[in-house]
């Protein structure tokens, strides 16, 4: 009847995950008017909600009717007086179908209306996320793991076409179906509804019972299951296959898995053996109810109730077993209404997360010409990251310099100098706690974030392809990029001649993260992709530390092309790759420690000359 936001989506919450769920939902966020809220996501289509509803209370009355006419069946058409009456057995049979068939067509209509609104407010619900999502600051991004923002996405916003179809409906319709029937019964005969109800309390407290230990068994499961995901993204990963390979340990991958599954087997043969024999005492008790309302049925009449007939029975037993499920729904009612506000408290969790960065009231575009256009600026800049420890030192500390447009500037230091983080705040992908970042004469926070960083380009140690054509992948920086343009942008990235050497040209699918390429390959791919956008900011982050010296020198050509006519900021760890830069700024400990050309640093015997003297003889 409920849903849930783990595995599987949503759904009714079946007897063995009673205590699972609930432990689920008590640790859900706890969001304010979430009733309100969650309202609002169905207003849209509240006129579809109230058919629904009327079609629900509908069918659920109509459940009840066949079984009373049954009754009328028996006692009127079959065995009256005289014998079958074949005139009132043809009408009560043909109103008895014709219930049928209205009910099933109402069922068929609630079904599609539910699926509809349903998927309609999924789809309105992960769009909105997905949105948001977009517009978080990369912290959030580095804090968080992919898997758990999958989730939301995936599972819980998946749930929600459930909550109409499991939820509403099934309360709604149980709430309906249980009154209607209690009614019937009590008109059919008070005696006999009083034995059913005393028996109701045995299946209740047996139900609980099985589920506790269905519980334990599924949390189980669960945690096999994740040990057996775990364990092939590992493994069957590209880099985990190619890691097995050259160690030879298929073998012994295998059997890790193998083991694993031995486990999930085992555990999967329990939870269907509970829940078969949960379904067995279901199943006695449905067989046995009926055989104690003959008994009783037989000591009334003995006793002179001449109100009870045979129809009475028939139709009695018939209501009698239609109602054991829609009770049992309606002792979990508090659960599957829990489980799904559980399920909306994780989505709006996520939609009221409040992104760190957002743009100024009055934010403009910056100034692409000009005499400041291309220059940056860093005044007294001090910055640490979101997660740091208070008594860790500030990774960038009261840090200054100018970059003029069109300049060639490199920063190098050790592992942990902030010269990363230079290039992050520059973008504002990150905001300075102190100081103020400059980019064509203005404070970053005060232009739009967006119109920012079409001005700027990005070459990472790893750029990220996608799964896509090379041509869909360039385009990624300009969608209305010609086949011309993306030809010009693969000859100044000197990937053009590879690219027509692969038998599809352009349409060449890369593979998952470009693995079809090679390290070399894939740079100058993303060089190209950076040319396509044309920004007069380009910055460069250990673009070539990854690669052999053979690609470095290719990959390097095509850089000192991509720098031509724009100011050029480059993170290096090697410094063969920024001999030739205008000014180079040695970071230490998020300070400038020196700067100058190549040679005037090297003339300084300072820092850089010895990072210098430790690459040119890294033996001594």
């Amino acid at each position: 009847m409920s849903m849930g936001g783990g595995r599987g989506g949503g759904g009714r919450v079946s007897g063995g995950d009673f205590e699972a769920q609930r432990k689920k939902n008590e640790a859900a966020p706890k969001i304010p008017e979430i009733g309100r809220r969650i309202w609002e996501l169905f207003r849209p289509y509240r006129g579809q909600l109230f058919v629904i509803i009327a079609l629900v209370l509908v069918s659920a009355a109509l459940g009840i009717i066949p079984p009373l006419i049954t009754q009328q069946v028996f006692d009127r058409g079959l065995f009256g007086e005289g014998g079958p009456n074949m005139t009132v057995l043809g009408w009560l049979v043909g109103g008895m179908i014709l219930i049928f068939v209205v009910s099933a067509a109402i069922g068929l209509w609630q079904a599609l209306l539910t699926a509809k609104v349903g998927n309609r407010v999924m789809g309105d619900l992960r769009i909105k996320l997905f949105s948001h999502l977009q517009s978080m600051e990369l912290a959030f991004f580095t804090r968080t793991k992919t898997g758990v923002i999958q989730s939301r996405l995936q599972n819980d916003v998946g749930g929600v076409s459930s909550v109409l179809t499991n939820t509403v409906s099934s309360v709604i319709g149980n709430t309906v179906t249980v009154i209607a029937a209690f009614a019937a019964m009590i008109v059919l005969s008070w005696q006999l509804t009083i034995v059913a109800v005393l028996l109701m309390p045995i299946l209740v407290i047996a139900q609980r019972r099985v589920g506790q230990i269905r519980a334990r068994i599924a949390g189980k499961t669960q945690e096999s299951l994740s040990e057996m995901t775990a364990i092939t993204q590992e493994a069957l990963s590209v880099s985990g296959v190619l890691l097995a390979k050259t160690y030879s340990r298929q073998g012994e991958e295998t059997a890790r898995y193998a083991d694993e599954n031995a486990t999930q087997i085992d555990l999967q043969v329990r939870q269907a053996m509970s829940g078969q024999g949960f379904f067995a005492l279901v199943n006695i008790f449905l067989s046995s109810v009926p055989a104690v309302v003959y008994l009783v049925s037989g000591w009334l009449i003995l006793g002179g109730d001449v109100g009870i007939t045979a129809g009475t029975i028939v139709a009695f037993t018939t209501i009698q077993s239609r109602l054991l499920f829609p009770m049992m729904g309606l002792m979990r009612v508090a659960l599957d209404l829990q489980t799904s506000s559980a399920l909306f408290a994780r989505i709006f969790e996520y939609l009221d997360l409040k992104p760190a960065l957002v743009d100024a009231p009055n934010a403009r575009a910056p100034r692409a010409t000009g005499p400041d256009a291309g220059r940056i600026v860093f005044e007294d800049v001090s910055f640490r990251y979101p997660d740091a420890e208070p008594e860790d030192p500030p990774t960038l500390d009261q840090l200054s310099f100018e970059i003029e447009p069109g300049e060639f500037v490199a920063f190098v230091g050790a592992s942990g100098s902030g010269k990363t983080t230079v290039s992050y705040l520059i973008p504002r992908l990150y905001d300075a706690q102190s100081g103020t970042v400059r980019f064509a004469g203005d404070d970053v926070k005060e232009l739009a974030q967006e119109r920012l960083m079409d001005q700027v380009g990005m070459v990472t140690q790893e750029s990220y392809l996608f799964h896509a054509t090379i041509g869909e992948n360039l385009r990624y920086a300009k969608p209305d990029a010609t086949d011309e343009e993306l030809i010009a942008a693969a000859k100044s990235a000197n990937i053009y001649d590879t690219i027509a050497s692969f038998r599809d040209g352009f349409d060449t699918v890369v593979g998952e993260r470009g693995y079809r390429l090679s390290g070399g390959e894939k740079q100058r791919l993303a060089i190209a992709r950076v040319l396509l956008k044309n920004p007069p900011v380009l910055i460069l982050d250990e673009a070539t530390s990854a690669l052999d010296t053979v690609s470095e020198r290719v990959v390097q050509d095509a850089l000192d092309q991509a720098r031509d006519g724009r100011t050029t900021i480059a993170i290096a760890h090697r410094l063969s790759t920024v001999r030739d830069a205008d000014t180079i700024y040695v970071l230490g400990k998020g300070r400038i420690l020196e700067s100058g050309t190549h040679e005037e640093l090297l003339a300084k015997r300072g820092a850089y000359a010895e990072l210098y003297s430790q690459q040119a003889n890294p033996g001594a």
